[in-house]
């Protein structure tokens, strides 16, 4: 099974590019940028890696990213990710970040956005991977500065194709952010949102009526609702579930707690996705085989994953059918 999933085409819908770093790239940046950090090797980094809730992770992951100085660090750190989708046979990602994580250091979001998109146009040209560029919210900030970097997101419209939420779920509701995704509905970005990882069932029914999103990031607490749930597989709400995320963050407390694979037999549009590799020990592929090691599942249902990814993606219906052909060849030839 391992040789199959490792072969299997991809799709990743729920990518922090800053939680991509891994603690080699922060340390050359660190030196790079003379950027003092609190480590002095790769091997504390990790063991700083562990975390007991989503805040402590959040703590020492807008720590890493003090060392993202230049539009060559973040080019930089988005070819490294597409180097490890090119190995996990990530045909297609759809990448968030986080402007304000770096504008707020005083780094401006046009370094941040053009050193991420150029190196998505090389891996489009170079590698065959295909993508598109979320730019998330900070739901701890206050909306001003939500409105503020949607208003410096106008002048990249030909880079950004949505908007999300990302940070802490308690005490940020999403009723906070109405407004701004109203706005950036009317200037044309598609939404997404983080929703029902930390917090309640309760919060990813916010996400849908007050924030009109396409897809739900995380979702897994949507199985504490029955009638959320039912609501979810008729209406084919995507949601981008992040089993080994999930489990360093404590959300189930080993993966054969996990309920993703559940949900897939329930009927619900549930994707696998990696969140924060560098931080939570695994990219696509590590993902995919940490679920099917602790839920044992036929290789169609594993392709499911990916048959799901794809329809929820932001790609054309032309090219759907095309990544469709591709892995149900795949699947029918494995």
């Amino acid at each position: 099974m391992n040789d199959f999933i490792q072969g299997l085409p991809k799709v990743e819908l729920h990518l922090h590019i800053e939680g991509t770093l891994e603690p080699e790239l922060m340390f050359e940046l660190a030196k790079r940028n003379n950027v003092d950090i609190p480590f002095s090797s790769t091997e504390e980094v990790s063991r700083a890696y562990n975390f007991h809730n989503l805040q402590s992770f959040l703590d020492i992951y807008y720590q890493g990213a003090n060392v993202l100085i230049n539009e060559q660090d973040f080019f930089d750190l988005t070819w490294a990710y597409l180097l490890r989708c090119h190995e996990d046979n990530v045909l297609h990602t759809e990448i968030f970040f986080d402007p304000q994580t770096h504008t707020a250091r005083g780094i401006p979001f046009d370094t941040t956005v053009n050193g991420i998109h150029r190196a998505l146009k090389k891996g489009a040209e170079e590698l065959g991977i295909s993508s598109k560029l979320i730019m998330c919210f900070l739901r701890h900030l206050d909306e001003e500065s939500a409105f503020e970097t949607l208003e410096q997101a106008n002048r990249h419209k030909d880079k950004i194709i949505g908007v999300g939420l990302d940070s802490a779920e308690v005490g940020n509701p999403a009723g906070k952010f109405e407004r701004v995704f109203k706005e950036a509905i009317n200037q044309g970005f598609l939404t997404v949102a983080h929703a029902g990882e930390e917090g309640p069932a309760s919060n990813i029914r916010d996400a849908l009526s007050l924030l009109k999103v396409t897809r739900v990031d995380h979702g897994v607490r949507c199985s504490d609702d029955p009638t959320l749930v039912e609501q979810l597989v008729a209406q084919q709400t995507p949601l981008t579930v992040c089993p080994l995320s999930n489990i360093k963050l404590k959300v189930f407390d080993k993966m054969e707690d996990h309920n993703i694979v559940h949900l897939l037999r329930q009927g619900l549009c549930v994707t696998i996705n990696s969140d924060d590799p560098a931080y939570f020990g695994g990219y696509m592929t590590d993902n995919f085989m940490a679920v099917a090691n602790a839920h044992p599942m036929s290789k169609k249902e594993i392709a499911q994953f990916t048959f799901n990814a794809i329809e929820a993606s932001f790609i054309s219906d032309k090219e759907k059918e095309r990544l469709k052909g591709m892995t149900q060849n795949y699947l029918e030839q494995n």
